[in-house]
């Protein structure tokens, strides 16, 4: 059996020589003047530079290298499930995010929270990466609707029971309090000093933000349909044939009462696809609907999550 700790930093990283000893360091130095045990867990993301190499004799560390390139929110995954602190502190690897900043997460945690989320409230990055980073924030807040200034901001801190049968995808790791909310979690936010980059290049690109777009319509489905699929699907297949039949019973009127050609019109067509789309909308939601119960029953848990039984 592992020995437990107080505190595990996961720290994912992919081309980051340069900046690896010196945030080993830094992790360090912040977690011995927290006074708590901890473990410090890097994940060599299938870095081509020489960030493996620089993490060798660094020590106390767990160093988890991938085969290849997978992603961050991969790394994160692989870390918490490698870890073994009551609380588990996720932190970016290119020195912007400020290991010092850990305190003021645990200690925001004090006061109930679960999860507690650093908001970068004096970003030092390019003009173009702020506008594209507030953008996605405004979309993220009409479509998840969570209540975090800054999801970009890798330094979180949660209780380990968050992710007690949670697995991490996509570009998910930036939604992580929003899924955790939507499980009764209960999400904080802190401010945290930003520090511009030093050594290395930015892994942002429009390729990630295409794919976290889509990781954010996921989230939307599970927040607001994930335990009644079918009244999104089969709701919009009734509208949908709904608008179908009214446009038929349209093209019937003018035909027998103002002898309307409807040869050259496509209306009646129309109305034809409407009605099919609609039946084959409702038809999904209920297959939907028959998984999402199915998968519920598979992982042993059901669509909701106890804090705590009291007996008295």
């Amino acid at each position: 059996m592992e020995e437990k700790v107080d505190l595990s930093v996961i720290t994912s990283l992919y081309n980051e020589e340069g900046n690896v000893i010196e945030m080993h360091r830094r992790i360090k130095e912040a977690c011995q003047d927290l006074g708590k045990s901890f473990e410090i867990i890097f994940i060599n993301d299938g870095s081509k530079d020489k960030t493996a190499q620089e993490c060798q004799g660094l020590s106390p560390l767990r160093l988890i290298n991938f085969r290849k390139n997978f992603g961050q929110t991969a790394g994160f995954d692989a870390g918490i499930k490698a870890s073994h602190g009551d609380i588990i502190v996720m932190i970016d690897g290119d020195l912007q995010n400020d290991p010092a900043d850990i305190g003021l997460l645990l200690e925001e945690m004090k006061k109930g929270y679960d999860v507690v989320a650093g908001w970068r409230w004096q970003r030092k990055d390019p003009l173009s990466k702020k506008i594209f980073s507030r953008g996605a924030n405004m979309l993220r807040k009409i479509l998840i609707q969570d209540k975090i200034h800054d999801s970009g901001c890798s330094l979180k801190a949660y209780r380990r029971e968050c992710f007690v049968g949670v697995d991490l995808f996509g570009e998910m790791h930036r939604f992580i309090p929003a899924i955790l909310e939507m499980q009764g979690f209960k999400v904080g936010e802190v401010k945290v000093s930003h520090h511009p980059r030093v050594h290395g290049v930015t892994k942002y690109n429009w390729r990630r933000g295409v794919k976290g777009f889509v990781d954010m319509v996921s989230i939307w489905f599970w927040r607001k349909y994930a335990n009644r699929p079918l009244h999104l699907f089969g709701g919009s297949g009734i509208v949908l044939s709904f608008v179908g039949v009214l446009i038929l019973i349209w093209m019937a009127i003018e035909k027998i009462f103002f002898n309307a050609s409807l040869s050259e019109k496509i209306w009646p067509l129309m109305g034809i696809f409407l009605i099919l789309i609609g039946i084959q909308l409702f038809i999904f939601g209920l297959l939907a609907d028959i998984l999402i119960k199915n998968y519920y029953k598979s992982q042993g848990h059901m669509n909701y999550s106890i804090k705590e039984i009291i007996e008295s």
